[in-house]
């Protein structure tokens, strides 16, 4: 096999995988992790169960790529436009964190709250996640990913607070859609309970000024 015919042949596989991966987080959404088998899996993703087997060895390894692709793409919506000022580029983070979670319920729920059971691997993949959206809120703050810890404490109060609000609005969404405010409102109360953090971090770390976010990037 030539150069050409092994990337196309790598090219190919990606596209396998990113297949199987996007129909798993299809399945995973409406049935739980326990009622599903392999042979279910293979069948809705039209394939071989050994397919599945090659690319990732068994059923929790399989749910774990699944995750961690939910976890790259809530990343990346979150984290991008780093070019913008810091005011938009943290009221955009907050949207696009939002953005995420009302399209892709389950994905955002198993992130969140750690999917399977206690699975050590799945609660490791969550708190990263965490580590680099309070990574990513604090460079659009104060222009680094690294802050004091009392700074850093607060950030994760924040966000803590906002995995629980964001929960209840998915879940009522689904209820209710009508009811609720939609994701600009909600990311203008996050936003104005992120003033407020920072606010209250420059008291207590001034070499952390809290930046300044005009009204209309908290309240739409």
């Amino acid at each position: 096999m030539n150069n050409s015919q092994q990337r196309g042949a790598t090219g190919r596989s990606q596209v396998r995988r990113a297949e199987l991966i996007a129909t798993g987080r299809k399945l995973f959404a409406d049935t739980s992790y326990d009622a599903l088998s392999m042979d279910d899996i293979a069948k809705h993703a039209g394939v071989a169960k050994g397919l599945i087997y090659y690319y990732f060895k068994s059923k929790r390894g399989y749910y774990l790529a699944i995750v961690e692709d939910s976890v790259a793409e809530l990343v990346a919506r979150a984290g991008r436009d780093t070019e913008l000022p810091a005011a938009e580029r943290v009221r955009r983070t907050v949207d696009g964190y939002l953005h995420y979670a009302e399209h892709h319920h389950a994905a955002y729920r198993t992130i969140v709250t750690g999917g399977v059971g206690s699975d050590a691997e799945v609660l490791a993949i969550r708190d990263a996640v965490r580590e680099e959206l309070v990574a990513t809120i604090a460079e659009g703050a104060y222009g680094r990913r690294s802050v004091p810890p009392v700074a850093r404490l607060a950030l994760v109060g924040w966000l803590s607070s906002v995995e629980g609000i964001t929960l209840e609005w998915i879940g009522a969404l689904a209820a209710d859609p009508a009811g609720q405010p939609g994701r600009v409102r909600l990311g203008a109360l996050l936003l104005r309970q992120l003033r407020a953090t920072l606010t209250v971090i420059e008291e207590f770390v001034p070499e952390c000024p809290a930046p300044h976010l005009p009204e209309e990037a908290a309240l739409p």
